[in-house]
């Protein structure tokens, strides 16, 4: 009789305990908390569909930080780079391919959305500027949406003109980031890759840019994303990707296969990386 009380008691806290555990589990979903760290690493993986849920529930969490629309438009152009094939590093070997390549067809209901977020994020981000003018989140907020806009222009709408105007509004928020925040290294992208793409260009052209208010030096672009791909946060690995396009470009098949293969290490899930290897060791 004893045991058989015993065990009844038993059984009734674990029945307790599996009730709290359960309520628990069901108030903090996920076990931890997400962050925009966890979402770019998805990217990277190419698990677009998570990174969005990521950034989506970090929102939640930041309803007023222009960071995550920003970054949530970050991951919907790169399931439309990966879409329609633009990282392709040898779609960037020289500049006749990159000069003669082809507008893409964008997916529309992407587009107005990566365009609303974009929107969202200024419109949090001038809005956080108003009060503080030094609000580092919000400055590289600014940077982002103008360097995704610029980067959408350029690579899948072929609009050249617009990806400078782009580009130099996120040269000018980079400015004042690091002007702020000299710690901020992922706004060296904004001005490293416009730096080497305007550099690669004929002189004539240069000069044309210049006047646009976008200056260009191959050598000053590689030096900043290097300051990124070894101490960006969010962008250090999408920074390591220009530098390998950079030096196939360059002809520097060493340095390109080095980056390559540490991307392919770390995101294992991501095909690119390897296919890209295997086409510079086809090379003779």
């Amino acid at each position: 009789m004893k045991i058989s009380l015993i065990t009844r008691s038993a059984l009734r806290a674990m029945l307790s305990l599996a009730v709290l555990l359960a309520i628990a589990a069901a108030a903090d979903v996920p076990a931890h908390l997400v962050t925009l760290d966890d979402g770019f690493h998805l990217l990277y993986n190419l698990d677009f569909a998570d990174a969005h849920q990521v950034f989506l529930s970090w929102q939640q969490g930041h309803p007023d930080d222009p960071l995550g629309p920003a970054c949530e438009a970050a991951g919907l152009l790169f399931s439309e780079f990966n879409r329609l094939g633009v990282l392709e590093a040898q779609f960037y070997e020289d500049d006749k391919v990159f000069q003669g390549r082809r507008k893409l067809r964008p997916d529309p209901a992407i587009r107005d959305s990566f365009n609303a977020a974009l929107t969202q994020a200024e419109t949090r981000a001038k809005a956080r500027l108003a009060k503080d003018p030094k609000d580092s989140d919000a400055l590289f907020a600014m940077t982002l949406a103008s360097g995704l806009r610029s980067d959408y222009a350029a690579l899948i709408d072929k609009s050249n003109f617009a990806a400078l105007r782009y580009t130099k509004e996120a040269n000018n928020w980079a400015g004042r980031l690091l002007a702020v925040n000299p710690q901020c290294y992922d706004a060296h992208v904004a001005t490293g890759f416009s730096k080497y793409i305007v550099g690669t260009m004929a002189a004539p052209v240069r000069w044309l840019v210049r006047l646009r208010g976008v200056s260009g030096d191959k050598k000053a672009g590689i030096s900043e994303l290097q300051i990124t791909a070894q101490q960006g946060r969010y962008l250090a690995p999408f920074a390591r990707i220009l530098l390998a396009i950079a030096y196939v470009r360059e002809k520097d098949k060493p340095r390109a296969r080095e980056i390559l293969a540490s991307l392919r290490d770390e995101f294992p899930k991501n095909p690119l990386f390897a296919r890209e290897i295997a086409r510079l060791d086809s090379i003779h």
